[in-house]
């Protein structure tokens, strides 16, 4: 049976990002979210995320700067050391690079156990700031757990992408579908209004588990998943988190 899961990302990232997605998921809008940790409102929004029973994923970051004072000074010098080289050309994620490997094991080991001490359990899923799970150093390696829920690449209609673009998606996805337990649609909620493509993503939903990524802090996101229009949507239609999947 199809299923739509609508995940928040950046929780913990601020307070606004939080609030945003938390009176989101208050009013049945947004059905999971992904955590940022060593962030500015990263404790906070653990405490609420405790109280209002929300099915939280880490948010893996390997490219913006820690901002809470609690990452050790060792895992905040790597992960500099990280971001600078996935940071440094358009395509530098795509690439293996040998000599980061055991620094990028270690910041996410380092930031899943504190998601484990704000959550006090493990993350329901694993997806990346700036889709950073997807670089080259993360899906050639075995830093992620084998049988992980994961978030998969953005899936796209024929003629969407160029044909180099989409075989190198599919042969990634192809991995990730041999190790890790994915939806079976991923897509934007942005791009989808953008592209009025929501009709086609409600199809898919009902047969199909898919992924809606959102940001509430985004204004144009967050009135349309307060307004009319997608309630009605989401009537139609089988909702869930990620712990679902």
């Amino acid at each position: 049976m199809g299923m739509l899961i609508i995940n928040a990302d950046d929780w913990g990232r601020s307070v606004a990002e939080t609030d945003a997605a938390l009176a989101c998921y208050k009013e049945g809008r947004v059905t999971s979210v992904s955590a940022m940790v060593f962030m500015e409102d990263s404790e906070r929004a653990a405490h609420l995320a405790r109280e209002n029973a929300i099915d939280v994923g880490l948010h893996l970051n390997l490219t913006e700067k820690f901002t809470a004072g609690t990452c050790p000074p060792q895992i905040q010098h790597s992960h500099a050391r990280i971001a600078r080289f996935l940071r440094k050309a358009k395509y530098s994620q795509l690439l293996y690079n040998p000599f980061l490997a055991q620094e990028i094991s270690e910041s996410y080991k380092a930031q899943v156990a504190e998601f484990e001490r704000l959550y006090g359990k493990q993350p329901s899923h694993i997806d990346g700031h700036h889709h950073m799970h997807l670089c080259g150093n993360v899906i050639w390696s075995s830093a992620i757990p084998a049988g992980t829920k994961m978030r998969r690449n953005f899936s796209f209609w024929p003629g969407e992408k160029s044909w180099l673009n989409r075989a190198y998606r599919a042969v990634v996805d192809q991995r990730l579908a041999r190790k890790y337990r994915l939806p079976d649609y991923f897509f934007c909620l942005s791009q989808s209004l953008q592209q009025k493509k929501l009709g086609r993503v409600e199809a898919l939903a009902r047969f199909n588990k898919v992924e809606l990524m959102t940001h509430p802090i985004v204004p144009m996101e967050l009135d349309f998943l307060m307004g009319p229009e997608f309630q009605a949507m989401l009537q139609r239609v089988k909702i869930g988190g990620y712990s679902a999947v």
